[in-house]
């Protein structure tokens, strides 16, 4: 079996390579305000949108805590 060239998965470590060089290309240019600013919710539904989104993703995470659940008043007691 021939050499592997290319390395996929967790191990490609060229598209790592590429990912963090565009990375900071992007954070050296002094655009990260601007996007920043272009992403904010536009409104209170569409920060609410967004607050569910974050927690969709973060109760199919690996490794986050499972989110606070409301309490019921029987919980106080």
């Amino acid at each position: 079996m021939g050499s592997k060239t290319n390395v996929y998965g967790e191990g490609n470590y060229q598209a790592s390579r590429d990912y963090n060089a565009a990375t900071k290309k992007f954070v050296e240019s002094g655009r990260v305000d601007a996007a920043a600013r272009d992403a904010a919710p536009r409104s209170p539904a569409e920060a609410q949108e967004m607050k569910y989104a974050e927690q969709a993703a973060l109760l199919r995470a690996k490794h986050s805590p499972p989110p606070a659940r409301p309490r019921k008043v029987a919980d106080y007691d």
